[in-house]
C-alpha cells in the first residue's frame, strides 16, 4: 500500500467518525434511541467504517515507515 492511499485513508475514516458523531447526536437518531434504545444504524456504520479506515491507513503507514528504516 503506498503512502498516499493511507494518508486518504487516515483522511477519510476521521471524517467518517466525526460525521458518525454529528449522525448520531441528530433528532433522526434520538427518536431511534428512544424507541429501541441505539441509535441508527447509518451513524453506527458510518463509526465502525471510518475506525477501520484509519486503523487500515494508519497500518499501511506503519510498514511504509519501518520499510523505510530497514
Amino acid at each position: 500500500m503506498n503512502r498516499l492511499l493511507s494518508m486518504v485513508l487516515v483522511g477519510v475514516g476521521i471524517v467518517l467518525v466525526i460525521l458518525g458523531v454529528n449522525e448520531s447526536n441528530a433528532l433522526s437518531s434520538d427518536v431511534s434511541r428512544f424507541f429501541t434504545g441505539s441509535p441508527t444504524d447509518r451513524s453506527t456504520w458510518m463509526i465502525a467504517g471510518g475506525v477501520l479506515a484509519a486503523l487500515v491507513g494508519l497500518m499501511g503507514l506503519t510498514r511504509l515507515l519501518r520499510r523505510k528504516r530497514d
